[in-house]
């Protein structure tokens, strides 16, 4: 359907970026495909120095494909991922898709307990999981037992040299290697999976309409919530985030995942987006600036999405290590805000580019982004991409819109855009408004923008309270629920204030029980050993009592207010 809504940003769009893209008819695994036949020599992926073509890509997803088809998945079959950035994510990840199959991808740092709320919710029986967490795995109780684990040691995609040092009867290599992985029973073995045949041409394929992936995204409840992504949402964010890059040639960029693929800002730009622009992609486990640099020095990276303080920690260490970073062309940072004092030195050292963007997991993920060109816009989160709309309206009446420039509350319609979560049809209601005009749904942000006359949007505020620390979302509730689980704590309050080296940083306000005593030490363990690291508080302050609402409603924003304003205080004392 054509786009009939005012548009003022596209006269701001970069030159070569066009108002609107040909959507894909096809399928994601389509667009792996086209790269395998258009580049079959190129090398599409590197990790730890071993290169794989796009042909031996390709023919790896085809045996896994066939493995996972044995093992009874088919077309609607969701299959849980948990892995680390390494080759057989991406195997694994379009080898699901390949079988019209459902990937649910989750953090492989996730405790026990998160990754039991995950499987309770979209109730997954074949897991394709990084060994060192097979044993939590299996841990399931029987009601969400799974019914088989394709288990990976990612060390073997490693160059033979790389896997022999780790095998070295020294300290250092034993520790490196029990880092990267562990013996693990009652698997299927991933070299087994991919040692069928491979799969038939035959095999009926997804279509666009199809689910393809469910992105968890965590509420201000603090449940799970799974926002389905079809094959067209995330095979339509690839194609638009293309067209914003006109200058960059097919098969010819160089593309580093340092961000994780579990997270729905890697995932499209580096599973999908690099693998659709035929890409070398360069794969990192973890972020490591020494590994990083190391890479640099062979072949700097064309596209490097990440979050600002890694651009910090490559601009020190470039510097402290005398490392160019010229040739780096394109840097597009997400999840936090950006500032002035990142893009300088980092644009100074490698003569390309450094924008911000914005998006959510809802919206797979890519809303927005500054253009790559001198006219982008410090401080803006840039322009809505092609092919996507938007509107600010007031968010006690979102039926409602703001005057041109003031503040309200952002909502959005694309392709890119969900239009469920995983069983959770109320929640979906929540946040959706219909169209004035009768037209396709507007989805609501949750955020407080302001967009200027040329369509560059600012984020203000979020409705939501959900903290983003490091690029990643944590919600209060699951973290202010498990604080109260510690011994004396009656009542907690978890917010995010701002910090120069994450954007947010969690801290929590607890109400102790009467003769109680705080154990801060011991309560930041407690919960370190029932939430992953990002997600626990940096410090804990005991109050008398939490501000709340005549409904009884913890404020957080009041707690939040508090809580700076002591800290400022202190500051000064």
């Amino acid at each position: 359907m054509a786009i009939t809504t005012p548009r003022p940003w596209l006269n701001s769009y970069a030159p070569g970026v066009p108002h609107d893209i040909e959507l894909p008819t096809g399928s994601l695994y389509d667009l792996v495909e086209e790269s395998i036949r258009a580049f079959p020599d190129n090398i599409a992926l590197e990790f730890f120095g071993r290169e794989t073509t796009y042909r031996a890509l390709g023919d790896q997803i085809d045996r896994a494909a066939e493995g996972l088809r044995l093992l009874g998945v088919q077309k609607g079959s969701p299959v849980a991922i948990v892995l680390p950035n390494a080759p057989q994510h991406i195997i694994a990840f379009y080898a699901v898709l390949r079988l019209g199959g459902i990937v649910i991808e989750h953090n492989p740092l996730y405790t026990p307990r998160e990754l039991r709320h995950q499987f309770e919710d979209h109730g997954a029986k074949i897991v394709i999981a990084w060994d060192k967490v097979v044993a939590s795995i299996q841990a399931f109780p029987a009601d969400i037992a799974v019914d088989a684990i394709i288990s990976i040691d990612i060390t073997r995609a490693m160059p033979l040299a790389t896997r022999a040092m780790l095998r070295l009867p020294i300290t250092k290599a034993r520790e490196s290697r029990s880092a990267l992985t562990t013996r693990v029973r009652g698997t299927l073995d991933w070299p087994e999976l991919i040692a069928n045949a491979p799969i038939s041409e035959h095999i009926i394929r997804p279509e666009a309409d199809d689910v393809a992936l469910i992105q968890y995204t965590s509420g201000t409840t603090g449940r799970p919530k799974g926002a389905t992504l079809t094959h067209l949402n995330l095979n339509a964010n690839a194609a638009q985030a293309r067209a914003w890059v006109p200058t960059v040639p097919l098969g010819t960029a160089v593309v580093y995942a340092v961000l994780p693929m579990f997270h729905a800002y890697g995932l499209t730009l580096c599973l999908t987006f690099a693998m659709s622009m035929g890409a070398r992609l360069v794969l990192f486990p973890k972020f490591d600036p020494d590994l990083v640099l190391k890479v640099i020095k062979k072949h700097p990276a064309t596209f490097l999405p990440a979050v600002p303080p890694i651009y910090e920690r490559l601009t020190h260490a470039a510097k402290e290590q005398n490392v160019s970073l010229a040739g780096i062309e394109i840097a597009i940072s997400g999840a936090m805000p950006l500032t002035a004092s990142v893009v300088e030195p980092w644009e100074g050292l490698t003569g390309g580019y450094l924008v911000e963007g914005y998006g959510l997991s809802e919206t797979s993920p890519v809303l927005m982004a500054n253009p790559v060109a001198s006219s982008r816009r410090a401080g803006t989160v840039g322009l809505p991409l092609p092919n996507t709309e938007l509107r600010v309206v007031d968010p006690e009446n979102p039926a409602t819109d703001r005057e041109s420039g003031d503040q309200g509350e952002l909502l959005v319609r694309g392709p890119q855009v969900f239009s469920s979560y995983w069983r959770e049809p109320d929640a979906t209601a929540e946040v959706f408004v219909d169209d004035p005009d009768g037209g396709t749904p507007w989805f609501r942000t949750g955020d407080i923008v302001t967009v200027d006359s040329d369509g560059f949007v600012t984020v203000v505020d979020r409705i939501k309270e959900l903290i983003i620390t490091g690029g990643f979302n944590v919600a209060p509730t699951e973290v202010e629920e498990t604080l109260c689980e510690v011994s004396g704590i009656a009542e907690a309050a978890v917010v995010g204030i701002p910090s120069v080296h994450s954007g947010e940083e969690v801290v929590a306000a607890v109400v102790l029980y009467p003769g109680a005593a705080l154990d801060e030490a011991a309560a930041r363990a407690y919960v370190r050993e029932r939430l992953t690291p990002y997600k626990v508080p940096k410090h804990i302050t005991v109050v008398e009592e939490l501000p709340k609402s005549l409904i009884g409603k913890v404020l957080r924003r009041r707690v939040r207010e508090e809580l700076l304003k002591s800290a400022g205080t202190s500051e000064q004392a």
